[in-house]
This record gives structure tokens, sequence and C-alpha cells, in this order.
């Protein structure tokens, strides 16, 4: 087919490319039990407050839904101490990050990102023809002055990954404060919080903050992650609400389909759940760095629900390897770094049958 019908922007795009469905690896491998340590989902499920809450409205389905999110907008609202007016609902944040650049960045302005950081930045910047300049991490987490220093008079907009995906690293208040503060009058800073509920930092961000104090500042949550409801795709952004209609311009008009709706705002006042989620992740992060270290491994210290593990042997090696043993993890190379694994924190029961297969691989890869 030739190329020249094809738009430009879109030759550049490397395709996204998901962890592997548990149901795939087992239908190709012919194995069963496998466990999918790959994609920072929730290892205890969605709140049973939001299954209940699903289960009453499946009757409904044959009407359209609410395309304004009225009631999860107003629990939202008074969940985070803003208006309705400050927020938008989408079929995930990914949907929010494209409908940023498509409400904000002309063909040829930039985008500041962090190197390595999540790829739907560069997906949802090029595909409106923009420029993502990155700036490489250091010591595994953002450099701040780095990236302000890369800011130039055709920047528009500067991604801020935090806590960070993939390596789980944050950047606190005084460095999130200084960038922002400094940034000139036309450009946006995005402050992608997808793992927000995980991090224990004292000095973590409250970025709604910046929000109140009237900074061009889109704060980005989702219902994926701690919440439990990946499948059923609906995350929101928070920010001033001229922003905000700046969006809601560019949003389709059913975005956010019912069962997402009711089953978020179920989850939101399922307090219980988001604190069990929460407790079980600090506790298996202490267990799984003690593996690590007494398999001589290094791993990042990390605040979000997923750890970036150095397994010092050829990645996809590794992966294909745990994949014959039923464990699904995430391999480095993708973010350019080809001995390490991003690995998601299971339970207890998932992370010995994890650092178990791990370490068989790896006494047979030489490494151990």
């Amino acid at each position: 087919m030739k190329k020249e019908l094809f738009r430009n922007q879109i030759l550049a795009i490397k395709p996204y490319v998901p962890g592997k469905p548990v149901e795939e690896v087992e239908r190709e491998l012919g194995i069963s039990n496998a466990i999918k340590l790959a994609s920072n989902e929730n290892p205890l499920g969605p709140s049973p407050l939001a299954v209940e809450a699903m289960a009453k409205t499946i009757s409904k389905v044959s009407a359209y839904p609410d395309g304004n999110c009225y009631y999860l907008k107003n629990a939202l609202s008074e969940h985070l101490g803003v208006t309705p007016g400050h927020l938008i609902v989408g079929n995930g944040s990914d949907e929010i990050l494209k409908l940023i650049t498509e409400a904000f960045l002309n063909e040829g302005e930039e985008a500041v990102v962090a190197d390595p950081s999540f790829s739907e930045y560069d997906f949802s910047v090029k595909i409106m023809g923009g420029t993502t300049v990155a700036v490489p991490l250091t010591d595994y987490t953002h450099d701040l002055k780095a990236m302000r220093a890369a800011v130039t008079e055709k920047t528009k907009l500067v991604f801020v990954c935090n806590p960070n995906n993939p390596t789980g690293t944050t950047v606190g208040r005084k460095q999130v404060t200084e960038l922002i503060d400094s940034l000139p009058e036309g450009v946006i800073t995005i402050l992608d919080e997808a793992y927000y509920e995980y991090v224990a930092d004292p000095e973590y961000p409250e970025s709604i903050d910046f929000i109140h104090q009237g900074k061009n500042v889109i704060v980005l949550r989702t219902f994926s992650k701690i919440y439990g409801l990946a499948g059923l795709r609906i995350g929101y952004g928070v920010a001033n609400p001229e922003l905000i209609g700046s969006l809601m311009r560019v949003k389709e008009p059913f975005n956010v389909n019912m069962m997402a709706q009711v089953a978020a705002l179920a989850a939101l006042e399922d307090k219980e759940h988001v604190a069990r989620s929460r407790e079980l992740n600090e506790e298996e992060k202490i267990f799984l760095a003690g593996e690590f270290t007494r398999l001589g491994l290094f791993h990042v210290p990390t605040q979000a629900n997923f750890i970036w593990l150095r397994v010092a042997a050829d990645c996809r090696s590794v992966f294909n390897a745990l994949l014959k043993r039923g464990v699904i993890v995430r391999t480095g190379d993708i973010f350019g770094a080809p001995d390490v694994v991003r690995v998601t924190i299971g339970t207890r029961e998932q992370n010995k049958r994890f650092i178990m297969m791990l370490e068989e691989v790896l006494t047979t890869e030489g490494v151990l």
C-alpha cells in the first residue's frame, strides 16, 4: 500500500504493545494457572461495591450513558475539593492525554517528557504533528531542572509522570513547584498521577493545590490501578475550568460507558478496599525487596505498585522463560533497558511464585 495514503504524522508512531493477557498465554503455550504481573493491575480485583453496582445496572445498557458523568463528577468534586467544572472524565486517562494534545498542541510545537516514561505521551504528541523532546532520567527519576532547560519558545506541554512509569520513582513538592513556577505562561504542565493512591512519600506534592493557585496544570488520575477497574477504562482530569472547557470541545459525546461510571462511583466510596489494596502493596513491596537482596539483584525503590528490576540478563530471554512457567512480566527493552524487567506487585502467593520461577530462570541463565 502506498505510504502517500497515510498522514505523515502516523509514520513516526510506534504502536503501543500491551502486556500479554493471561488467556492468550495459556492458549498459546497450552498451560493453565498463569499469573499476570505485567500491567500494574490490582491483584485484589475490583471493589465489591463496584461489582454490586454494575450488577444492578446491567439491564439499563440499552440506553446511552450520561455524556457529562454528572453523578461521578459530583462525587469526585467532593472527594477532591474542586467544582464539577474542574473535571473531565475519560475512557481511561489515556483518552484525556489524547484530548490534551488535540486541544492544545499545534503542528510543530513541542512537548517535554522524561525518558523513559509512559509511551502514550509520545503517541499523543506525534499524532498531532508535534515534537517530543525527551530528557533522560537521573537516578531513575525525573530531572526537572533538565526538563525546564529543555523548554523553548516552541514548547506547549510538559509531562511529569509522578510516580514515574516504569521506574516507580517520584519527584517532591519543592521540585515540582519550582518547575511549574518557572515555566512560561503559555506552557501547560500535565501531572500524570495514575499511581497517586499508592504513594507513601511525605514529600509528594498535593497537586490539586496548583490548580487552586491558578496554575496551568492538568492533573490526571485513574480508576484502573488501585480501584481495580482497568477493564472498564475510566480515568479523569482536574484543571481550571477554562482548560477543561477546551478539552470538552474535542471530547466524544458518550466517551465513558455506563458500567464504568457506576462502578467508579461505587469504588470511590469503598475506602476499605482502597486501604486494603494499599496495605497489601506496602507489605509485598517489602517482601519482594528482601527477596531481590537475597538474590543479589538491583531494583529501584518504588512508590507505585510495580518494581523496576535489573535481571543482569537479556530481558527477552528472561521474559520468555518466565512465560513458559506461567508468569507474565514486562520487558525493559521497550523502555531502552535490555537487562531489566518491570514486575507488578501481586499477592504473597503470586510474588512467591514469581521469585521461585525467576530464581530458576536466572540460575539456568548463569546469572545466579
